[in-house]
């Protein structure tokens, strides 16, 4: 016998909610007459309300554990997109870039200003240094989780509980409407890869890409890391691309023409049989997240700039396995190998010195190994 749902009745009950009934609910959906249902409505309608949030919790919790497609794009190589979470939310006490509430995620100063090449402050350097030592306290909390089975939607919610609890703001989020905190690349993703349900898996390589905002100056930085047992030729891949990095630093003074650093990272790449994409450089960065000068990776550039003390920019060269060329997914962001084959990719923020260069970004004692 089934009783009543409504509270303090127990009498026999046949009637059924309507409402529960298409929404297949079984429990607390009887009622003995049209009085007690009528009379129990605002306790009851609480009950449809919990099985609608099941219903997407479940929904979701489907979705991020199954790859999807874009309809009628073809992808060049094995890995698909997830379902995303939403958007994580900044309290009102953080300092934000003026991107960060825009509707179309427009950095209007960078707009106005971006083809300047300044020389900072002392006081300016001072505040690159201190941001630069933030963003890398953020991308090592990032490493520390990596390992197979945790989701690039994970690593996203780690850099952005990481860049509150350091009252920086994450630079990606809302950067012409970016959905994440940080970029996940992985395998033949060169770069801008969105964080979503994909669970890194044995053998994978990702670059977790961190760039956070602080009393009005950007940090930059990006680093691979093998996931468990990779082959030996993405063992490589990732050694010659942070080879790449570490010689165009080992070159820059003042002085130096920013379009040569593209010869010097190209010749050490070729040489090892592998490509330089040329579609995505470095930049310059300090109040405004990208501006001049543009740092590209190959040989041969015109880029314009010579190199001057109190300069700073990031150089970030994306080493493929196999063509150069690439493919942008329908997300509007995420950039892929035109072959499929694998790409790999480090990045500092530098700053250009009397005599050389400083890295801002440079690693820690305790920061976790590639």
């Amino acid at each position: 016998m089934v009783k009543c749902a409504t509270k303090g009745c127990d009498k026999p009950a046949s009637m059924r909610c309507p409402t529960c009934i298409k929404m297949n609910i079984d429990i607390g959906s009887f009622f003995c007459s049209q009085a007690c249902f009528k009379g129990a409505w605002n306790d009851h309608k609480m009950t449809h309300k919990l099985a609608k949030l099941a219903i997407q919790r479940a929904t979701s919790e489907m979705a991020e554990s199954v790859p999807m497609t874009f309809p009628g794009f073809k992808f060049t190589g094995p890995l698909r997109p997830y379902a995303q979470s939403p958007r994580r939310p900044i309290p009102p006490h953080i300092e934000k870039p003026d991107y960060a509430l825009h509707p179309l995620g427009e950095p209007i100063s960078e707009v106005r200003n971006k083809s300047q090449l300044r020389q900072l402050s002392a006081e300016e350097i001072e505040k690159m240094r201190h941001v630069c030592k933030l963003g890398r306290e953020v991308l090592d909390e990032c490493a520390r989780i990596i390992k197979p089975g945790v989701t690039t939607d994970e690593i996203d919610a780690v850099c952005h509980k990481a860049c509150l609890e350091r009252d920086c703001y994450p630079s990606p989020l809302n950067y012409y409407q970016f959905p994440k905190s940080c970029c996940t690349s992985l395998n033949e993703v060169i770069c801008h890869g969105i964080p979503d349900g994909y669970p890194l898996k044995d053998g994978d390589i990702i670059n977790v890409d961190v760039s956070v905002y602080y009393h009005g100056y950007h940090a930059d930085l990006n680093e691979m890391y093998l996931v468990g047992e990779v082959d030996d030729e993405s063992f490589r891949l990732v050694k010659v691309a942070y080879e790449c990095l570490y010689r165009a630093i080992a070159m820059s003074k003042p002085g130096v023409r920013y379009r040569d650093l593209g010869m010097v990272i190209s010749e050490h790449a070729e040489a090892n049989g592998f490509s330089v994409v040329r579609s995505v450089c470095g930049h310059g960065i300090n109040n405004l997240f990208h501006c001049a000068p543009n740092v590209p990776h190959y040989a041969r550039n015109k880029t314009a700039g010579v190199m001057k003390p109190g300069h700073t920019f990031t150089i970030e060269p994306l080493i493929n396995v196999g063509t150069w060329d690439d493919v942008t997914w329908p997300d509007s962001w995420t950039i892929t190998t035109k072959d499929g084959k694998r790409s790999a990719q480090f990045e500092h923020t530098l700053l250009v010195t009397e005599d050389g260069v400083e890295i801002l970004t440079g690693r820690n004692p305790d920061s976790p190994s590639t």
